[in-house]
């Protein structure tokens, strides 16, 4: 069917009690879209609805949810769906139960997504009709969608491609994500990107500390939160699911990097898992509220808290606020890439990891540098790699690359030779990714 002749008169969402089924709810309700919210028990959707109004900060949300049951619900209600959204736990065998009922009662044209963030999406397919699967792909939002507009849409080999020309549209035009195409591959390009570097700070912090790799690898270096508070914000179980994903499935330069920490997978036995246990903690940790409150920060190697001292800033970092606060990115770009010793020399080994490893990706995950900008500067809110090859120079950026004896992406050698900027998003403010704080 052609992608103009579709529309989307009515969604269905499983796990809608959940933060990504809550979240994605809520944009398909906030468009105007009728959208049944289902769940192991009307209660536990009633649960997804009021956090989707809260999300909304509107109870109007409300006219466009209906709630429902897998048990009483599913079947009669995905039958007339036009699109069936799939947000239940990132457990392969717990979303083929799921798709193999949704195949039985689905109309011959609805379309099936999930917001799976890695897992293989054919794989996703394996025993459905051919149907089912012409008409099945990735939507994956970042969390939470109502607020990070940055969205990747994975089709497999066997999607077909008006489904995903009509599901792009739909994206961009009447829910207003930042879109990008990816291949089906482990993690896709956002987290095997991003949590490329999460789990290298992950990894430093052993030897370092976590207070020094959060000071050190900040805001300023091109990022909304530092990587260990990113990490504790995301859940060390979600963390922990993903790299060790990445780790099993790829064989790439960066394949040591997803590599676990120990510390932390046996942490995790033991309950810590990050802002979510705020009694355990993760690599910092709260007691008590507000002005009353002590904090505590991981000491890995022994796996005790202790204390949070005021961490001093590394004087590369510093330097590097001071020039952002006032808006002299090159500026300090040329104090992180002249600045000598080892607090240098470490913030050049994450961030220039950073900058080869996303656009070492062009052309096996992305077809353009242009994808890997937009989706870590729209899903992750940090820095493109673009942006970053911009005001570090290009030329310089290849130095410094082959200085480290990383690989150099072809599309930074490219625009080295012949001169300009990588990033070209000119309506994008460079600002809004360097933070002087």
């Amino acid at each position: 069917m052609c992608a103009m002749q579709r529309d989307v008169r009515k969604v269905v969402v499983l796990g809608a009690n959940g933060a990504m089924g809550a979240g994605s709810g809520e944009v398909f309700a906030a468009a105007g879209i009728p959208t049944v919210f289902l769940a192991r028990s009307r209660d536990k959707a009633r649960q997804g609805m009021a956090r989707a109004e809260a999300m909304a900060k509107s109870e109007a949300l409300g006219r466009f949810i209906t709630l429902g049951s897998y048990e009483e619900d599913l079947e009669r209600e995905v039958a007339d769906a036009d699109l069936i959204f799939e947000a239940v736990s990132e457990e392969l065998a717990l979303k083929r139960e799921f798709f193999e009922r949704i195949d039985r009662c689905r109309k011959a044209d609805s379309i099936v997504g999930t917001v799976s963030s890695g897992l293989s999406i054919a794989a996703m397919t394996g025993g459905r009709s051919a149907s089912f699967a012409s008409h099945f792909l990735g939507i994956h939002f970042f969390n939470p969608p109502n607020v990070i507009v940055g969205c990747e849409l994975i089709p497999h080999a066997g999607t077909d491609k008006g489904v995903t020309a009509f599901v792009a549209d739909l994206l961009r035009k009447r829910l207003g994500r930042e879109l990008v195409v990816t291949s089906d591959t482990p993690a896709f390009c956002g987290n095997r990107v991003g949590f490329k570097v999460l789990n290298e700070c992950a990894q430093l912090a052993e030897e370092h500390g976590p207070a020094y790799i959060d000071a050190l690898l900040g805001p300023h270096t091109g990022r909304a939160m530092a990587p260990l508070a990113t990490i504790d914000f995301v859940g060390w179980d979600v963390h922990k699911a993903i790299v060790d994903n990445l780790h099993a499935l790829t064989k790439d330069e960066a394949h040591a990097q997803f590599a676990m920490p120990k510390y932390m997978a046996a942490l995790i036995e033991q309950g810590h898992l990050g802002n979510k246990t705020v009694d355990m903690g993760g690599f910092f940790r709260r007691v008590g509220k507000g002005k009353e409150a002590q904090h505590f920060v991981l000491t890995p190697k022994t796996r005790e808290y202790v204390p949070a001292a005021k961490t001093p800033t590394p004087d590369v970092a510093r330097k590097m606020k001071q020039l952002h606060h006032v808006g002299r990115y090159k500026a300090a770009f040329d104090v992180f890439a002249e600045a000598t010793g080892p607090d240098a020399d470490l913030m050049r080994r994450v961030i220039l990891g950073y900058v080869s490893y996303g656009l070492m990706r062009v052309g096996e995950v992305v077809e353009r540098a242009a994808d890997v900008d937009r989706i870590m500067g729209f899903g992750f809110n940090w820095a493109p790699p673009s942006v970053l090859v911009d005001v570090i120079g290009a030329r310089r950026t290849v130095a410094l690359l082959e200085a480290a004896k990383l690989p150099v992406p072809r599309v930074v050698t490219d625009v080295a030779e012949r001169g300009g900027k990588l990033f070209d998003e000119p309506t994008v403010d460079l600002g809004r990714f360097f933070q002087g704080k």
